[in-house]
């Protein structure tokens, strides 16, 4: 693939990254992870109260986050900004348009949404089984 070539283009509410955006939220997601199973390690190994546990909910919103926005192709942060990018890192474009505008956020919302309720019930699972 040509590199100076987008690899995609803006479709409001539904793409507003390209590869390298993506790449950059897969990784996000990976260190979500990484955070995810040490803290839960740390859990088991120090026989953390039940309460506690609720604390596992932060790094796996992390991981949720960073993977329902490469699955989407959609960075929720750009939503609410009214941005894109399909470039190199950081060469964020503008949009102008506020029906355009209006639907990434909308996308945005559901991201979070999503990541929240996927974090969420990863959560509950760690608070309920026995440890």
């Amino acid at each position: 693939m040509n590199s100076k070539m987008p690899d995609s283009s803006y479709i409001a509410g539904t793409c507003n990254i390209g590869e390298n955006e993506i790449r950059r939220r897969k990784i996000v997601a990976i260190i979500g992870l990484v955070i995810t199973l040490i803290t839960l390690y740390t859990m088991v190994k120090t026989n953390a109260p039940r309460i506690s546990r609720f604390g596992i909910f932060f790094p796996l919103m992390i991981t949720s986050v960073g993977y329902v926005q490469a699955r989407s192709k959609f960075c929720l942060a750009f939503g609410f900004a009214g941005t894109f990018n399909f470039g190199k890192l950081g060469d964020l474009s503008r949009i102008s348009d506020p029906l355009s505008k209006a639907a990434d956020r909308v996308t945005a919302l559901t991201i979070l949404g999503k990541s929240f309720l996927l974090a969420s019930i990863a959560t509950a699972v760690v608070v309920v089984l026995p440890l």
